[in-house]
């Protein structure tokens, strides 16, 4: 009877608890992974971003730049940079990448950077822009042949030609504009604008200006000449042939009248 008991009672505790081994079981099983070591934790589960720095460059042609690419992602696999600019160095850190960019020439290029992580592969882009501001703008003095005078105004070594506005302003007041689209150079260049208007007593006086102005998507560059007023004085003349033609007619109709008048003249 001694030994029934303990027995009985063992009996009894396994069927009160039908699942207990099972469960230990599956317990041991999840505590080790295939070979008896415990499994890896997955590297990211969450959503992760790229960003790129900064997104718009402005350089003067052949300058460099360098642009930073920085994650969130705890372990990246991979990092690249896709651009058709000339790539110098390279430096590195926890979740960023620097990248240099030499001798920019074009006026517009599209860099994009990508990063990988956790098999997922997500970018940022960037636009890198070459400029030159105007060297110089001049405004001649107003040149005046007969009812008409004529405005010239020169912006030197300017770039990009393509993305230049050439304004008169006379008073303050707009009296012509031109938009250079139609030239698609790639070289640094120097634009004369020569307009004519009709020369008006009332338009002395008021100051003459030409101003330059470079619109590169969302940059904007403004270059001014100094102010010109048209006066009296600062008028030319018109060409030496038409003076002396003028003078030669003028001295053949005094003559003319002269010798009418001799020839009437009674004889004293």
């Amino acid at each position: 009877m001694g030994s029934l008991l303990p027995l009985s009672l063992l009996l009894l505790l396994a069927a009160a608890y039908p699942g207990g081994g099972r469960a230990r079981r599956r317990r041991g099983a999840r505590a080790q992974g295939p070979g008896g070591s415990s499994p890896a934790p997955s590297e990211t589960s969450e959503p992760f971003w790229v960003r790129i720095s900064p997104q718009f460059k402005a350089v003067q042609p052949g300058g460099s730049v360098w642009l930073n690419c920085s994650t969130s992602c705890p372990l990246p696999e991979n990092s690249s940079l896709s651009t058709p600019l000339q790539r110098g160095q390279t430096l590195s850190g926890p979740g960023w990448v620097s990248y240099q960019l030499l001798d920019v020439r074009a006026w517009s290029s599209e860099v994009r950077c990508f990063v990988t992580c956790a098999g997922e592969t997500r970018g940022a882009k960037a636009k890198i822009t070459a400029y030159k501001r105007p060297q110089s703008v001049i405004l001649e003095p107003p040149l005046v042949v007969g009812n008409e005078y004529t405005l010239r105004c020169h912006v030197t070594h300017v770039f990009p030609v393509g993305f230049l506005v050439v304004t008169l302003r006379r008073g303050g007041r707009v009296i012509y504009s031109e938009n250079l689209k139609r030239y698609t150079g790639s070289d640094l260049a120097n634009v004369t604008l020569t307009y004519t208007l009709p020369a008006r007593p009332r338009d002395l006086w008021k100051p003459v200006t030409c101003h330059a102005r470079l619109s590169l998507d969302g940059l904007v560059v403004r270059s001014s000449s100094a102010p010109i007023t048209p006066t009296v004085l600062a008028w030319r003349p018109a060409p030496k042939a038409l003076a002396s033609t003028s003078i030669a007619a003028f001295v053949a109709i005094l003559l003319v009248v002269g010798a009418a008048y001799l020839r009437n003249r009674p004889l004293v």
